[in-house]
């Protein structure tokens, strides 16, 4: 593993997202097939949601898992750059 991705970081707007749609937890957990503390745990940052997870949360929610969750940090500008060439 390089410096870089040490650095990076995932942005995750699953509480506003969920927010905007006015559900509970338990509301997107039903939608998704997960657990409520599964939904809480995520929100907070506690776990890291798989891809098929963050797949399951992005459909119940409408939206690209993207507009969920994105990496940021100094890593990512490198695997970008990286990627375009």
């Amino acid at each position: 593993m390089n410096e870089e991705m040490v650095r990076d970081t995932l942005r995750n707007t699953l509480k506003v997202q969920r927010a905007m749609r006015d559900l509970t937890q338990a509301d997107l957990a039903a939608l998704a097939g997960i657990t409520r503390r599964s939904v809480n745990a995520i929100e907070t940052g506690r776990m890291v949601p798989s891809v098929l997870l963050a797949l399951k949360l992005a459909r119940a929610l409408g939206v690209t898992v993207e507009t969920v969750f994105a990496l940021e940090g100094s890593g990512s500008a490198v695997a970008a750059s990286e990627s375009a060439t």
